[in-house]
């Protein structure tokens, strides 16, 4: 879905992954926003708190607690709190490492190793909004740690599945520029070329967690926007 279109309440609700009375869990559109910033674009947070004010016929204030980061050219399931209590114990929950991430990526090249643990040590320069990386331990700079796997490739691009055990600030596509493969459409972090909507190919793909309240487990997958994934998935020649 194109960000210029006005999305109605009924298109909205299709995004919705997963939704309960404690959390709703969204699949963020490449490009959108998950929370505001110094522009007057509407952040994904206030779309789902407009959404529940409208479907739950609510006034005045509507709680919704952002309980994890999405940066802005990257899609996928991104999870949001309807209440203080459950905002707080997701946040216990992602501190604890208990809440698992998943995300697929297209990056440039094949990897000679299909299955790796990537280990370094990362840090932030706020004024570029860049990340710096180091196979060494450094005083002042964060562990970084994830497990990827190759689902498929094609001669130029390959599809990789990563489960995130850290995280750090634009992780994944430091990490795996480092590495010789940085994610297609990521000029930051070594790619060709931009993507003409300057999205980057990393999605998203799946959270698992216990439940904050009922303490059942959840599973959210988000279906990547950008058909490259499938294709590439599928065999297709990209």
């Amino acid at each position: 879905m194109s960000q210029n279109n006005i999305e109605t309440q009924e298109e909205f609700a299709k995004r919705i992954l997963y939704e309960d009375n404690h959390l709703i869990i969204m699949n963020k559109l490449p490009g959108e926003l998950a929370q505001g910033d110094d522009s007057d674009v509407v952040p994904l947070v206030e779309k789902v708190r407009d959404y529940i004010r409208v479907q739950k016929q609510k006034e005045g204030n509507v709680f919704c607690g952002l309980i994890h980061r999405i940066d802005r050219p990257v899609s996928g399931a991104l999870a949001f709190a309807r209440t203080s209590k459950s905002l707080d114990r997701m946040n216990k929950l992602l501190k604890a490492h208990e809440m698992h991430k998943f995300y697929w990526a297209i990056v440039e090249g094949v990897p000679e190793v299909p299955q790796q643990k990537l280990v370094n040590w990362v840090f932030k320069n706020s004024e570029r909004n860049k990340t710096y990386i180091n196979d060494k331990e450094t005083e002042g700079w964060q562990y970084a740690e994830l497990d990827y796997t190759l689902l498929a490739h094609s001669e130029r691009y390959s599809l990789l599945e990563v489960e995130l055990h850290t995280g750090r600030h634009h992780q994944i596509r430091v990490q795996l520029s480092h590495i010789g493969h940085p994610i297609k459409g990521d000029l930051k972090y070594g790619a060709k070329r931009p993507e003409p909507d300057a999205s980057i190919c990393l999605h998203a793909r799946r959270l698992y967690f216990e439940h904050p309240v009922s303490h059942h487990q959840v599973l959210a997958e988000a279906e990547p926007w950008n058909p490259l994934f499938r294709k590439i998935l599928n065999g297709e020649g990209v």
